[in-house]
């Protein structure tokens, strides 16, 4: 995973990019995030935050991802 500039902390910043809307499949157009994953985005320690972002990668990646 490429490496991202870390936060006071050592945390991550968040993926949010300010399009929030659900597609179909409950991710956010903006950063792929499900509702859930949204919502606790702030209490996730700074590994989980980062394991997340790879998901997040992943799932950028999928060709058959709705966009």
């Amino acid at each position: 995973m490429p490496s991202t500039p870390e936060h006071p902390g050592g945390r991550p910043p968040s993926p949010c990019i300010s399009a929030c809307v659900l597609d179909p499949r409950g991710y956010c157009r903006g950063c792929l995030r499900t509702i859930d994953e949204i919502g606790r985005w702030l209490g996730m320690s700074a590994s989980e935050q980062r394991q997340l972002l790879e998901e997040l990668a992943r799932r950028r990646a999928q060709p058959d991802r709705i966009k």
